[in-house]
């Protein structure tokens, strides 16, 4: 907004004297007269010189505003004025976004802006890949959507960025040529933003579906002569789908920050798809010392091994039940056990046996015992390996490589009656599945509530069988042995207490997960090339990395909030044009807004805003 002067008619005998507004939007540059002072006739009965007395109001409009920075309009409505005639065949909205610029000041702190330029210094293209990557980031976690609805709606944002949909797609070429550098920059330029905790890294994998029937054909690289599979294939799915997935491998922080990400095809063995990641993160992190934690699927022999040399440890879930039965007896026994709050012996027999209701037992239902047994021989966890015969077969046989480790055992009176109040509800609808059973139909599945029934098949002499159908008490009372029971393997000395907080923090690796299928709609994905499918995942990737910035920011700050209240508080921070004057908030304040205010310091909670000092707070942010 610039100064205002006075504005009448110099030919007009007697001239109306208004105050007028110069104002600028943008480009756009406009006039609005804000204020009238009076007829020159009129101001003759206050004034023998009505000129300087127009000018003197002036002066003072000017002085009040930049005082007080305030301009009093005088707004005058004809409630009888028809929209303008347009040829557009939808009706646009003139409200505008700008919770974004929260997520620009990130974006903008991460440096992203000189990585294109790196990444594309010495080429000849006529657009602007930052600006692409930056609002397909940004409408990734406000308002998802396929890469042409994403283009659709970039009228929404308060900048209206204006790019091709062809854009896009060349953007996303340029992100997937440089992968790993991307990758390897974000977590670097993070860093200044947040001082990153790698003490521990947490390690997950996931899976994401294609709407196609038909997987990926493997190809023969014409250069290298190397085979390389197909990426979207049949595999096992997370979400019990029959289409074609592909499979992420993700590294948090501490923080639940992510630190890395890979892409594999959906047929792949998930444990495969570790060390190549970790030795990335091992260069990012300059051979700087880590311990790397996960759940049991992703902690093969060979993934401990690894993680048992240059400094680094594993913590990682094991398996009561694939454990020897040696070591399962040692599990079950009630000797050595201790409680974990004080470290004063327990019994098991007793945990499982003393009385709830006693309120001198609240600290107790809630504690949980501990045991350590050293496992160092690799058959004793349940871990098998594939032999080669000398006639061509191969067979898995019980591994017998050794490893220095300790299986830690909980037991936790509070965890056992929440499985077994699992499982009872489950048992009821098997026997409700029971009453109505087709045999005809009957299929087992080991992970269903099927698995506690089982048939039973009877015959006279001479006559056929017959089947019929019991639940199982066998299956019933072989689960009931491990409720409660808990085991993680680690090859640290520290204090049981310690390496058990570590892995419970493995849960923020599944909500990051969530957040990019659920928040983010991850999936599904409809690209069908190979280098677009991963460039998608990689906006999704960069879309995670600010938002766990953002909430990390908030959490520090003392607040917390969920994802759901921060997009939604984001979402609904919108203006709109008030006669190309100002603008005036259609939002009005909350926890959520207070917080990103006193955090990102961007003053974003007034009601109305001059459109320069918007302009100069997006200005300051996409350098």
């Amino acid at each position: 907004m610039n100064g205002m002067k006075l504005w009448y008619d110099r030919k007009s005998k007697d001239p109306t004297y208004f105050v007028q507004l110069g104002i600028r939007n943008g480009k756009k540059t406009t006039t609005k007269n804000i204020a009238r002072i009076g007829r020159h006739s009129e101001l003759l009965n206050l004034t023998d010189d009505p000129l300087s007395y127009a000018k003197e109001q002036v002066t003072k409009y000017n002085e009040e505003a930049k005082n007080n920075n305030q301009v009093s309009l005088e707004l005058r409505i004809d409630f009888a004025e028809k929209l303008r005639a347009v040829n557009d065949i939808v009706s646009s909205s003139s409200q505008l976004n700008i919770g974004y610029f929260f997520l620009q000041q990130l974006y903008h702190d991460l440096e992203i802006r000189s990585f294109f330029d790196t990444a594309t210094s010495g080429s000849k293209i006529t657009f602007d890949p930052n600006l692409v990557n930056r609002f397909l980031t940004c409408s990734r976690i406000l308002d998802p959507d396929s890469k042409l609805g994403t283009h659709q709606h970039l009228g929404h944002f308060y900048e209206r960025p204006d790019f091709d949909y062809i854009h896009i797609m060349r953007t996303l070429d340029i992100l997937e040529d440089h992968y790993d550098e991307y990758i390897s920059y974000l977590f670097e330029k993070s860093g200044n933003i947040i001082k990153r905790d790698t003490s521990v890294c947490f390690y997950d994998c996931t899976n994401y579906y294609f709407e196609t029937e038909t997987e990926d054909e493997d190809y023969v690289d014409e250069v290298t002569g190397e085979t390389i599979r197909g990426l979207r294939k049949y595999g096992p799915s997370k979400e019990h789908r029959p289409n074609p997935i592909v499979e992420m491998g993700l590294f948090m922080d501490s923080d639940g920050i992510p630190l890395s990400m890979c892409l594999t095809s959906g047929s792949d063995n998930e444990q495969t798809t570790a060390i190549p990641l970790e030795k990335k993160l091992i260069q990012m992190f300059k051979k700087k010392k880590f311990i790397y934690c996960a759940d049991a699927g992703l902690g093969s022999f060979n993934i401990r091994k690894f993680n048992s040399m240059g400094g680094r440890a594993f913590i990682i879930t094991q398996s009561i039940k694939k454990l020897s039965d040696t070591l399962k007896k040692a599990a079950f026994s009630d000797c050595d056990y201790r409680l974990l709050s004080s470290d004063a012996p327990v019994a098991i027999a007793d945990m499982k046996t003393f009385d709830r209701t006693d309120k001198k037992n609240e600290g107790l239902y809630k504690d949980k015992a501990y045991k350590v047994i050293v496992a160092d021989k690799a058959f004793d966890l349940g871990f098998y390996e594939e032999k080669q015969f000398k006639n061509g077969r191969s067979a898995k046989v019980k591994s017998k490589g050794t490893l220095r480790q300790r299986i830690i055992v909980t037991f936790s009176r509070k965890m056992m009656e929440y499985q077994r109040h699992i499982r009872g509800r489950q048992i009821e609808r098997a026997r409700k599945l029971l009453a109505g059973l087709d045999p005809e139909t009957y299929k087992k599945s080991p992970h269903d509530v099927t698995r506690f029934i089982k048939r039973i098949s009877t015959t006279k002499s001479g006559e056929k069988v017959t089947d019929r159908y019991e639940i199982d008490e066998t299956i019933i009372a072989e689960e009931e042995k491990y409720d409660g029971f808990y085991a993680v393997a680690t090859n640290l000395d520290d204090p049981a207490k310690d390496i058990l907080d570590i892995s419970s923090n493995r849960y923020k690796i599944e909500d990051c997960f969530r957040v990019m299928k659920t928040n983010f709609s991850g999936r599904p994905v409809y690209h069908r090339k190979r280098r677009r499918i991963t460039a998608h995942f990689m906006i999704c990737y960069t879309a995670l990395l600010i938002y766990r910035l953002l909430e990390t920011k908030l959490n520090r700050y003392g607040t917390h909030f969920t994802v759901e209240n921060i997009i939604e508080t984001l979402n609904n921070m919108e203006v709109t044009n008030i006669e190309d004057m100002c603008y005036m908030s259609t939002y009005g304040n909350s926890q959520v807004c207070t917080a990103l205010n006193a955090v990102f310091g961007l003053g974003l909670d007034k009601k109305y805003y001059l459109p320069k000092d918007l302009n100069k707070k997006i200005k300051k942010i996409s350098k």
